[in-house]
């Protein structure tokens, strides 16, 4: 019997589950990994394999002593190099292949809502822009094992995916996961505010300005929570590491409007 070869087109399909999924929860017995191989006409175990192909190529996962499977082909290979760090170009190829396996148009094919979306030609860079900001949550949120990298608070509903530079200043790494961070609600928006900063070394500060200016209405257990944040390690993610360089950018701005104690 002639061996059944991975193609181009599947391999980028697992890549960018790989990067959208949590790599503990890849299982043969996870449903979302049965829906692929069946998708992809492979059997879960299969997917699962390929997976573990694809992670031997990933640097952090290597520093994790997590060096995947080996026997890898050369196709993984030549996928992994073509997307690493060009994560807007996997996440719309990947949708649109992904319409493709399913035969359906690409809009017809995503879960992303597009009814405030414009008619005309402006239409397929908002489709584009919307793709790439579903895969940088996704990326982010899996590569924290959807937790919040300060509080450790894993309800998804109160989770962001924080840009450390943000949208509007830094095209390039707007889909960049090593661009974001796990934030709940109310740290992200201290974060955005530079009431809080993140160090290189990654390293929390917290600003004097933090409770504003009527500090004796703050409960004082919420004060020493707070407090008790400040010089803490973040809680690191098992993928993805946040940029020390991107870190750097944003820890400027806030000693720029803070005094670090």
């Amino acid at each position: 019997m002639a061996r059944d070869n991975w193609t181009e087109e599947q391999i980028t399909i697992v890549l960018y589950e790989y990067c959208r999924n949590p790599f503990g929860q890849f299982s043969a017995t996870k449903p979302f990994v049965k829906e692929l191989g069946k998708l992809l006409g492979r059997t879960s175990g299969a997917i699962v394999r390929k997976v573990g192909n694809l992670a031997s190529f990933d640097p952090q996962m290597k520093a994790r002593g997590v060096g995947g499977l080996g026997h890898t082909g050369k196709l993984d290979e030549v996928v992994w190099n073509r997307y690493f760090g060009h994560w807007d170009k996997l996440a719309y190829n990947a949708e649109v292949l992904l319409a493709k396996f399913k035969n359906k148009e690409l809009e017809e094919s995503l879960t992303i809502d597009l009814n405030d979306l414009p008619k005309g030609s402006e239409r397929i860079q908002e489709v584009k822009q919307r793709i790439n900001q579903c895969f940088f949550r996704d990326t982010v949120l899996s590569s924290y094992e959807n937790k919040c990298c300060i509080t450790g608070i894993n309800n998804t509903m109160l989770l962001h995916a924080c840009h450390i530079v943000g949208w509007s200043e830094d095209e390039v790494n707007r889909t960049n996961p090593q661009n974001g961070l796990c934030l709940n609600v109310f740290f992200h928006k201290a974060y955005d505010e530079n009431l809080i900063g993140i160090s290189p070394d990654y390293e929390i500060f917290v600003s004097d300005e933090f409770f504003g200016a009527k500090l004796e209405n703050v409960d004082s257990s919420t004060k020493e929570y707070i407090k008790s944040i400040n010089h803490r390690k973040l809680i690191m993610p098992k993928r993805f590491l946040p940029n020390r360089d991107l870190l750097a950018i944003h820890f400027d701005n806030f000693r720029n409007n803070n005094i670090l104690r």
